[in-house]
């Protein structure tokens, strides 16, 4: 029996924390007397969590139950703002009215397409100066460090079209969502969601040298993601470790914990956040943020930070953890029992994903290390990274070791104090601000290598390989300090504890003036100008509104555990296409289920001729067949094809994990997509995406009765989303007609009409009219 960590434990119900400091089970309400005079009932302690008083000041609803927030700022990259600023236009926008910050980290090499990526580029400049944004070019910082060094402060909310938006060690909540989301706030609508569960991670104990923030989130993933203990939920950092982590340190923490799927997260605030501020020439963005004296938790993740030892995440995901030190002393039975469980993920015949092959002399020897993005390119993990790396060399054969600092006030301040020079001399490479590497757009290692990063994800493809073309490669997460370590020792792996190292960590001395040289801030400033479209740059396509019925055809069905939101629209060189929503939906589930394009096309053509008035069954015999069954069903009799909107489904049992990206729904819905059937929804944000794009959120609790070509037919949908949507009958159209039941979890009545209109687009026209 392989043995797990105990840094990591999970209280099993809710708690009271007094003073910041004491913990009393929510069951043990008795034992409170012993620390305060006053009980607060649960739901007046509830209100003493720091998410409370944030969530409270930005909701402009009357009811903290169903909360309608007004974000302070926003943020978007190159991959998703030409979307939304597409679907704002379409929508009536006039001007940003709040700070919007378009930065360029993500298709920022202007390679594949030819001109496209540098087109959708100049696009976001010239949106920026029409609308009043923060333009932030390419090379000049990733996303989360823009925001980190010049946005966030103490109690804001930022909304941001990237999954890993989190600025909580700042005191800001922030909140990674789809496109739509932030189309409702350029057009001055509200976030709505209900009163989310707040999750305590209490913080106790004083890191290892050696140990770094990535180990400490992966150890906190580990834990929590596959039990789905904080999902959609708020993780409120407390306790008196947090005063043993300096701000940045807890940043790269912070970023991490959108692979738990949790909602949004927020630290306790101390003088080491004012001092962070205050370096960043923001010291009227601080403000001390603790929970009440007396604050009850939905939960509490207890983390004693003196026993978390360096952490790996194997492939093919964040929460797949082990210590180094376990891994090392089992290498045989654990890589074994990766490439079982990885090779049903990648699901290719051809391909013989391989770990075992690189234990040499009963050691593991990687080929590649990178340290980079919003998690691992923070100045603190690269200056550990120094203090490791220094003096050391690389080697000179298959390791490779390549280093992105997140900013360019963050590479500036290296190169002055000597850092990148010691980098350099070591054969290790240091690059631009980038995002590439995080999910498959640099730093590509060769077919069958391992490579160890300082990133987010090690989802398949996240490396930049092409398993649909026989190509395979892997990453495992680890942080900055044992891959330095790792580096030392050419490739094989090595905790940094191992090493004695005397870490010269210091304070950042952080300049902007490449920002106050090259960012175009035009906040407020609204400029007459046309917006640029390259040749890429395209429109949506029509989509149709719901039908009182509709009709669906499965065209994929996926039966993995957890579906990503990289398998639902690949990333890569493919995010080039994501400004042409028929261009991009080519690659629309390519590397999970290549028939799948195909077949949505089909159905997307019976579609096609219904909305030209045309009778679909007059293109398809099957279908004639199909509707000569549905008049068959009580009360069906007079169906008319003219009136049903036919659609694509997939199935899927657990779509969403990962990414924000709305294309991995919108792609289905230019495809003709209607609906997704699962047995639940990953996160809130992709379940979100699919009914801004128009489509319905099925859930199905009972036996999976239907196959891929299968017609499902439901009955009165439209009038069912007004009225009880837990039981909702369903046919299957096959030889025989077989009736289930599917269901819809609770929408508000914006959403309701975002559906029924066929998409946010036409819900936003409507409202223009």
């Amino acid at each position: 029996m392989i043995k797990t960590y105990d840094s990591v434990k999970l209280y099993p119900g809710g708690v009271y924390l007094i003073d910041g400091k004491d913990i009393v089970k929510g069951n043990e309400k008795e034992k409170l007397s012993s620390f305060v005079e006053n009980i607060s009932s649960i739901e007046e302690a509830k209100k003493g969590t720091i998410a409370y008083s944030i969530l409270k000041s930005h909701n402009i609803s009357n009811d903290m139950n169903k909360l309608k927030i007004k974000f302070d700022a926003m943020a978007s990259h190159d991959i998703t703002y030409v979307g939304i600023i597409q679907t704002a236009k379409a929508s009536g926008l006039k001007k940003f009215p709040i700070p919007y910050v378009l930065t360029n980290c993500h298709n920022t090499l202007c390679a594949v397409g030819g001109t496209i990526n540098e087109d959708d580029h100049m696009f976001g400049l010239s949106a920026a100066k029409k609308y009043g944004g923060i333009y932030v070019p390419p090379h000049m910082a990733v996303i989360h460090q823009y925001m980190r060094e010049m946005m966030a402060g103490c109690g804001k909310m930022i909304l941001g079209s990237d999954s890993h938006t989190r600025y909580g060690a700042l005191g800001t909540m922030a909140i990674g969502e789809g496109g739509g989301e932030l189309v409702k706030q350029l057009l001055g609508d509200t976030y709505d969601i209900d009163y989310p569960k707040v999750v305590a991670i209490y913080l106790t104990g004083k890191p290892k040298n050696g140990v770094g923030p990535q180990d400490i989130a992966l150890a906190i993933i580990g834990k929590v993601f596959k039990c789905g203990y904080v999902k959609n939920k708020v993780m409120e950092f407390v306790g008196p470790g947090i005063s043993n982590l300096s701000t940045d340190y807890r940043n790269s923490i912070d970023v991490m914990t959108t692979e738990t799927t949790c909602l949004t997260s927020i630290w306790r605030t101390d003088e080491d956040t004012k001092s962070y501020l205050s370096a960043h020439n923001r010291q009227k963005d601080y403000k001390e943020l603790n929970p009440a004296k007396i604050t009850y938790y939905d939960g509490m993740v207890y983390v004693d930070l003196s026993k978390i030892k360096p952490m790996i995440a194997l492939p093919f995901h964040p929460s797949n953890v082990y210590e180094i030190e376990t891994l090392n002393e089992n290498l045989e039975e654990i890589l074994k029992y990766t490439e079982e469980e990885g090779s049903k993920i990648i699901d290719n015949p051809n391909i013989e994903f391989k770990l075992r092959d690189k234990i040499v002399d009963g050691k593991l020897k990687v080929e590649q290390g990178i340290i980079a993005g919003c998690a691992g390119g923070t100045y603190s993990n690269i200056m550990d990274a120094a203090s490791i790396i220094k003096g050391h060399s690389c080697g000179n054969d298959e390791f490779s070791l390549s280093v992105y600092p997140s900013s360019q006030p963050v590479m500036m301040e290296l190169v002055k104090n000597g850092a990148a020079l010691d980098f350099m001399s070591s054969g290790a490479t240091i690059r631009s601000a980038f995002c590439g590497p995080c999910f498959g757009a640099g730093d590509t290692p060769a077919n069958n290598m391992l490579s160890i990063r300082h990133t987010t994800r090690n989802f398949p493809n996240r490396e930049g390989s092409k398993p649909g073309s026989g190509q395979i490669a892997s990453v495992a997460l680890m942080d900055a300090r044992s891959i330095a370590a790792t580096a030392v020792n050419k490739g094989i792996l090595t905790p940094a504890t191992d090493l004695d190292v005397e870490y010269k960590t210091q304070e950042i001395n952080f300049d902007p003036i490449a920002y106050k040289n090259r960012v175009y801030n035009g906040y407020k400033i609204l400029k007459n100008n046309e917006l640029k479209y390259g040749p890429n740059i395209k429109d949506w396509p029509k989509m149709s509104s719901l039908t009182e019925n509709i009709l669906m055809k499965v065209t994929s069905l996926i039966e993995d555990p957890v579906t990503t939101t990289d398998e639902l629209i690949p990333s890569g060189e493919t995010s080039s296409y994501r400004s042409n929503p028929l261009g991009l939906a080519e690659f629309t589930l390519s590397r999970r289920d290549p028939k799948y394009v195909g077949k949505a096309k089909l159905v997307d053509k019976l579609e096609k001729v219904r909305i030209e008035n045309i009778n679909p069954t007059t293109i398809d015999d099957n279908l004639i067949k199909v509707f000569k069954k549905i008049r068959t069903i009580k009360g069906n009799e007079n169906i008319n094809p003219l009136e049903t909107e036919i659609g694509s489904v997939i199935y899927a049992v657990k779509p969403g994990d990962g990414s924000a990206r709305e294309q991995a729904a919108s792609c289905q819905r230019v495809l003709g997509g209607i609906a997704n059937i699962a047995r639940e929804y990953a996160t809130k944000r992709y379940r979100s995406n699919l009914i801004n794009w128009g489509m319905i959120p099925f859930l199905l609790d009972g036996d999976l009765e239907f196959k891929v070509d299968d017609y499902i037919y439901v009955p009165n949908i439209k009038a069912l989303l007004e009225k009880d949507m837990t039981k909702i009958p369903a046919y299957i159209i096959g030889e025989k007609i077989k009736e289930f039941y599917l269901r819809i979890d609770n929408m508000t009545e914006d959403e309701i009409k975002i559906i029924k209109a066929g998409s946010l687009i036409n819900f936003n026209k409507n409202k223009i009219r």
